[in-house]
């Protein structure tokens, strides 16, 4: 099982790097499509249609998607400046307490998220740019980034409770 959730969150990070490229690319291309019709006067198209609302909904998707992976690896700033001066049980205790909160607060998220995602398609809400696309699909990444974390941080809560100590190391900027 820990191989599996190590795989899913490490596909969701290569998911959410292949999202940042992807923006790259396509404003990338925007650029050199500018740069020709305006130095070369080529027949080109000038604006690729509604490439800024592409790019923001694979931004929101590559943060979303790489959450989990971010937090499992220890990336996610974790403020240990009061429980470091804990003594050791405390230390648990409160990692358990702040992996609970984190947990329900994520689950929370994840509900409403999925609660956004029903009402867009039930209205059939889409975007405003040239291309209408349906707001689900993003949104659905969002859902997707978001019940990852979840599930990390769950993972983390049981694992730090079965070991009887936290599993997420301190970041070392905190």
């Amino acid at each position: 099982m820990r191989h599996l959730l190590d795989r899913i969150y490490l596909t969701a990070a290569w998911i959410s790097a292949f999202m940042i490229l992807a923006i790259a690319i396509l404003i990338s291309a925007q650029i050199f499509l500018n740069f020709m019709t305006r130095v070369f006067d080529a027949p080109l198209p000038s604006t690729i249609p509604s490439y800024a609302d592409f790019s923001g909904f694979m931004l929101a998707a590559s943060t979303f998607l790489a959450m989990p992976y971010t937090f499992r690896s220890g990336g996610h700033i974790k403020v240990s400046l009061i429980t470091a001066r804990l003594p050791r049980a405390a230390q648990l205790w409160a990692e358990i307490a702040a992996l609970g909160a984190a947990a329900f607060l994520t689950g929370f998220a994840v509900y409403f998220i999925g609660v956004l995602i029903a009402e867009s398609i039930h209205y059939g809400d889409v975007s405003n740019g040239s291309v209408p696309i349906p707001l689900w699909i993003p949104q659905s990444t969002m859902g997707v980034g978001m019940a990852l974390l979840c599930l990390a941080i769950v993972d983390s809560l049981f694992q730090t409770i079965a070991r009887r100590e936290p599993v997420i190391a301190a970041s070392e900027e905190a």
